[in-house]
């Protein structure tokens, strides 16, 4: 049975929904980044990121890189429906918003 690389990218399936918990830190921001252009490219427009409720430490993470990330137009901490303080609902630009 061949092992698997560490270093190997782990397919994550595009659907809207980002879980972050099986990641590391450092993995974060770029993990985001590449997840919201694949969600674009699929006409994806709003993506809820779990980011979990823990110490707050992965929700600030989350939201500072938000807060400078050119292709989200806003975001807000999802509400009771949706995972309250432990996801935040990200609302990206659209191509001819980024222009």
């Amino acid at each position: 049975m061949p092992t698997e690389e560490p270093n190997e990218p782990i397919p994550v399936p595009i659907t809207g929904e980002l879980d972050l918990h099986t990641f590391r830190p450092d993995e974060v921001t770029r993990l985001l980044d590449d997840y919201f252009a694949e969600c674009l490219k699929r006409n994806i427009g709003r993506v809820r990121v779990i980011h979990g409720k823990g110490t707050g430490t992965l929700r600030e993470t989350v939201h500072k890189h938000l807060r400078r990330s050119p292709g989200v137009a806003g975001f807000v901490q999802g509400d009771e429906s949706s995972g309250g303080w432990g996801a935040t609902i990200v609302t990206l630009k659209t191509s001819d918003q980024c222009s």
